[in-house]
């Protein structure tokens, strides 16, 4: 994605001085890293990352406490504590960091750095989802009592396919030996550079300026970045957050759907309800092939909606929403790829209109992992559904328009690992 801005205003990745873990002073790299604090599943999956080290980073992204301002207080006193001990330590000089994963088939490599934040008017980042605000209240009463930003979020851009500009200072530093190299429990490899030499500094931002970049991970705290910024006096470190910056013109990524846990409707009343709106058809097969009959629904040329529901040992399809039904209730006035969205449907018809649940922490649960969510529905007698990933042409395609899809829409991968880099707002 070029920047339409001759002038080149496009994305600025300043170099900042990591905040890391030393080495010596831990168990391992990979027991003290998490993924992104939305995909760790509560609450298995955060007992496991907090037993897997003391200083694992998932006392930092999600500290427990008996209130929300006792868990901010906690986990900046134990940021503070970390670095009073040297369990993290700061790098000796300011630094872009090329970080590559490698895994499932999948080689990744990118940037991170402090990137200048920019007004959505200006059209340099391309959100495509809305947020939720309490989510955006809890991250930023989070970064703002640490004073860091203590995850990249994950950016696509366009570069021209070659290997130039930010393109080749990447294949060339990823050809020396990394400052970091560890593999995590999920099989993926992970390697860490600094960047520091003022030519690949240079040559990079000039790259860079001439790009605009879709947010693929991270709006609610691209969102707590820009309030923050608002709250701080100009200029100052709040005016950059921690990013990583993907060419996806030569490492794609990889989309995959969020699933809905709706934790107050039990899947009989869910079927129930829904009998006449959809067709439903009940599978009795494994998770994996019931996923293979939705993805074959929704690639269907003709009224392409489709829905797995699960909560009761079973699956159960829900395929061919009734035309009249959907030009009642999906919202008009948005382009037809908005309205035509796995995600609009869901939330439009099925959710406020069929079974009228309100979309609130109370009623309504984010799960990225589609095991987990049948899982917990059948665990404590909910409705999972399980939604099937949107193409990323479609993403792009509604972001250059300025249209947001419905929160949590996509997933973006792989995604960084949570714990390889810190930016401490202190150092700047």
């Amino acid at each position: 994605m070029s920047n339409p801005d001759p002038a080149g205003h496009g994305l600025r990745l300043a170099p900042f001085r990591g905040l890391r873990y030393v080495p010596e002073r831990v168990g391992s790299l990979a027991a003290v890293t998490s993924p992104p604090y939305d995909v760790v599943v509560r609450p298995d999956g955060l007992r496991h990352l907090e037993t897997a080290d003391p200083h694992n980073i998932v006392r930092l992204i999600l500290p427990q406490a008996a209130t929300a301002a006792d868990r901010h207080r906690r986990a900046a006193d134990t940021l503070r504590r970390w670095q009073e001990e040297r369990i993290l330590a700061p790098d000796p000089e300011p630094a872009l960091y090329v970080y590559e994963q490698q895994g499932d088939g999948i080689l990744q490599r990118g940037l991170i750095g402090a990137l200048r934040l920019t007004p959505r008017e200006e059209k340099i980042v391309l959100p495509h989802e809305d947020v939720m605000p309490h989510v955006v209240e809890d991250r930023a009463a989070l970064m703002r009592d640490t004073g860091a930003n203590l995850e990249p979020l994950l950016f696509a851009y366009r570069g021209d396919g070659t290997a130039t500009g930010a393109a080749a200072v990447i294949e060339r530093v990823t050809g020396t030996t990394p400052l970091l190299s560890t593999t995590t429990d999920d099989g993926f490899a992970h390697r860490l550079w600094s960047v520091t030499d003022p030519d690949d500094l240079t040559r990079i931002g000039d790259d860079l300026s001439r790009r605009q970049a879709l947010i693929a991970d991270g709006h609610h705290r691209w969102a707590t970045y820009l309030r923050l910024r608002a709250e701080q006096p100009a200029p100052g470190p709040w005016d950059f957050g921690l990013v990583l910056l993907v060419d996806t013109a030569r490492y794609p990524l990889r989309v995959r759907a969020i699933h809905r846990l709706l934790h107050r409707l039990p899947l009989a009343d869910a079927l129930s309800a829904v009998s006449g709106a959809f067709r439903v058809r009940t599978l009795d097969t494994p998770l994996p092939a019931a996923l293979e009959a939705l993805a074959e629904a929704s690639a269907a040329d003709e009224h392409g909606n489709a829905f797995l529901l699960a909560g009761d040992g079973r699956f159960h399809l829900l395929d061919r929403p009734d035309p009249d039904l959907l030009a009642r209730t999906v919202p008009s006035g948005r382009p037809r790829a908005w309205r035509e969205l796995d995600a609009t449907v869901l939330h439009s018809v099925l959710l406020e209109h069929v079974w009228r649940v309100s979309d609130d922490p109370e009623h309504i649960g984010y799960i990225h992992d589609t095991a987990a969510a049948v899982a917990q529905a059948e665990r404590h007698g909910s409705t999972a559904v399980l939604m099937h990933p949107v193409r990323e042409e479609v993403v792009r395609e509604l972001a250059a328009q300025g249209v947001t899809m419905p929160r949590k829409s996509t997933s973006f991968g792989p995604k960084p690992a949570t714990g390889l880099v810190l930016r401490s707002l202190t150092l700047d």
